[in-house]
């Protein structure tokens, strides 16, 4: 790997590991609010983002980095008032750690992009489920809306 290529692996890792902080975040909000049908599907994936966090917080020490630090709290990007919140919460914290995800995998090689797409794949999964719909490029969808906002 060249000093470029290294340089994109570590600054698309550190991107990922801030998302899965803010995912971490979020998550907390959306245990509180989710109605007890869904609290234990929120509590695994709760669990699944600090088990990533914690992963990328190790690639990133193997990428000879110090690991980006968590932030004291996050801005939410709606209220969360209740449940039926709390569950459009979920889907958009998953679509937006599945866009750093989609940017590791094109950033990295080997082990670490596989990784990285067995991640991305687990938040679009997990985005479906809270939406009940799914989207055709997922981790690309955001970057899609911003080109089209551009012409």
């Amino acid at each position: 790997m060249t000093e470029v290529d290294a340089a994109g692996t570590l600054r698309a890792a550190q991107a990922a590991l801030a998302a899965e902080h803010a995912v971490v975040y979020g998550y907390g909000v959306v245990g509180g609010r989710i109605g007890d049908e869904r609290r234990q599907e929120a509590a695994s994936a709760h669990a699944a983002h600090r088990a990533r966090r914690d992963a990328l917080a190790r690639t990133v020490r193997d990428l000879g980095a110090e690991p980006a630090a968590a932030a004291p709290a996050y801005a939410l990007p709606f209220a969360v008032p209740d449940a039926e919140a709390a569950k459009r919460l979920a889907a958009e914290l998953e679509d937006r750690v599945a866009g750093a995800w989609a940017d590791l995998v094109r950033a990295s090689r080997g082990t670490l992009r596989r990784e990285a797409a067995v991640a991305l794949r687990e938040a679009a999964v997990r985005a479906v489920r809270w939406r009940g719909s799914g989207v055709a490029f997922p981790g690309l969808a955001e970057r899609a809306a911003d080109d089209d906002r551009s012409r």
